[in-house]
């Protein structure tokens, strides 16, 4: 076996390159994890400089929080019961024909208001003329034949007085004379008939109101049994509305409706505005089973048509009146976990929780049954910093504030909200930054045009810093 030296050096040459190459690994991940870590350092200390501009360099934990007050006022506040409805015709009226015959005539039109009395419409009455002549004519014929009965009458009276004729022969005629004129009224019956039968082919507006679509078109034959009718009038003026209200009401309604009158609103569509006020006509009596409310029904003037037949409305009920009720606006009634409460201010501007009683509330106002007095004062805006035992300051609402019609321009420096004196100096180096880059872009442009100028006017020297200050001036 020969001995090889050059292998023993190639395996330690290899030995020192792997060697060199850990120890080059290795400098490079020291290297990469102090870089790193300086980079951290600097982001940590860069986050703690923004969280301190944002709180201010000396920011006091003790500063006072601005707020909003109001002062509760006494005033009567009416109690309401809210509940939806549906508007109803109080009157609602399927005009018929009472006679068959053709109809020559439509004297309305549809929507249009009709009064009571009104001719809607005319049937053909040439055979119902006829009839009531033919009754006509039939009494006058036994009229004359009644007046000479009687005539005949008054002669056996004379005769039988005289003992020249038979009382038997005049008590019959007197039986005579009476059936005829029984015979007459029969007659003056069958023309009242006959008249009445002719007034039915026209068709009269049986009340007011407004007239709808129209069921029959003139021409066509039209007929006491047709069930369309020839048109449906709605009573408009005055409406009603139905409405109902839980069981649970039952009692505190009834009290209410005891003791006078209830008046009830309407609102329109927006859910806000009154569009009118009526009188509660009457309340049902019974419960319906299947939703455990009751029925209600309203009458309203409706003078402006504001209402019509089968709208959904909202209505409200008033059933009392709190008289001398102490009154905060709503956004002063705060709800934690034990209830209501509000913050109360005292003498030093320290607000204070106390828990409230709420009787009712809508958008704008609470009614506090306890826990408030007239001399306190209530925080109504300004909860986002506020506590218990804070000290506040109390704003001025004087000012109504106006909305922004394009959203504010965003300042460059993220540290713009600390203090005052903070960012006066960091507008100010942005403003000079800004002037500065304005006058590095142009001017190369503004001095050859100054040159130009100054060549022109015979101005030597450098340009004026005018455009400086205007350009630092005209920043926001």
């Amino acid at each position: 076996m020969l001995f090889k030296p050059e292998l023993k050096d190639d395996a330690k040459t290899a030995g020192k390159r792997v060697a060199r190459g850990i120890g080059r690994r290795m400098v490079l991940l020291t290297v990469t994890l102090l870089i790193l870590g300086g980079l951290g350092y600097l982001g940590w200390n860069a986050f703690q400089q923004k969280q301190t501009g944002r709180n201010g360099p000396g920011a006091r934990p003790d500063l006072p929080v601005p707020v909003l007050a109001a002062t509760p006022r006494t005033q009567d506040v009416p109690v309401y019961l809210d509940a939806v409805g549906s508007v109803r015709a109080l009157n609602n009226v399927l005009v018929r024909a009472q006679v068959d015959g053709k109809l020559i005539a439509v004297n309305f039109v549809e929507g249009q208001d009709v009064k009571k009395g009104d001719v809607l419409g005319e049937i053909d009455p040439v055979i119902y003329q006829a009839q009531y002549d033919q009754a006509v004519a039939k009494k006058a014929q036994d009229e004359a034949l009644l007046a000479n009965q009687k005539l005949d009458l008054a002669r056996y009276q004379q005769l039988a007085a005289s003992n020249a004729g038979s009382k038997q022969q005049a008590d019959t005629q007197r039986a005579v004379v009476a059936q005829q004129e029984a015979l007459v009224n029969a007659d003056q019956a069958a023309i009242d008939n006959a008249k009445a039968t002719l007034g039915y082919t026209k068709i009269i507006a049986p009340l007011s109101g407004r007239a709808g679509l129209r069921q029959v078109d003139q021409g066509n034959i039209i007929r006491a049994s047709d069930a369309t009718g020839l048109v449906i009038i709605t009573q408009l003026q005055p409406i009603a509305v139905q409405f109902s209200l839980p069981q649970q009401q039952i009692v505190r309604v009834n009290a209410a409706a005891g003791k006078g009158v209830l008046v009830v609103d309407v609102f329109g569509n927006d859910g806000v505005t009154v569009v009118d006020t009526g009188t509660l006509k009457g309340i049902d009596n019974q419960v319906d089973p299947t939703t455990g409310t009751l029925k209600l029904k309203a009458e309203f003037p409706n003078a402006r048509f504001q209402l019509w037949p089968g709208q959904f409305v909202n209505v409200r009920l008033k059933v009392e009146t709190i008289e001398k009720a102490i009154v905060v606006p709503t956004s002063a009634v705060q709800r934690g976990p034990v209830g209501t409460f509000s913050y109360v201010i005292g003498p030093d501007n320290v607000a204070t929780a106390k828990p409230v009683v709420v009787t009712q509330q809508n958008e704008n106002d609470a009614v506090i049954a306890s826990g408030l007095s007239i001399s306190d004062r209530v925080v109504t805006t300004g909860f986002a910093n506020l506590s218990d035992g804070a000290k506040v300051l109390i704003g001025t609402d004087d000012r109504a504030p106006t909305a922004d019609l394009a959203p504010r321009k965003r300042s460059r420096s993220p540290d713009a909200k600390g203090d005052s004196k903070g960012g006066q100096g960091k507008d100010g180096q942005a403003q000079e930054g800004q002037a500065r880059e304005g006058q590095g872009k142009d001017g190369e442009h503004r001095g050859k045009r100054e040159r130009g100028e100054g060549d022109q006017k015979g101005q030597t020297g450098p340009a004026p810093a005018e455009p400086s200050g205007g350009a630092a001036k005209s920043q926001p």
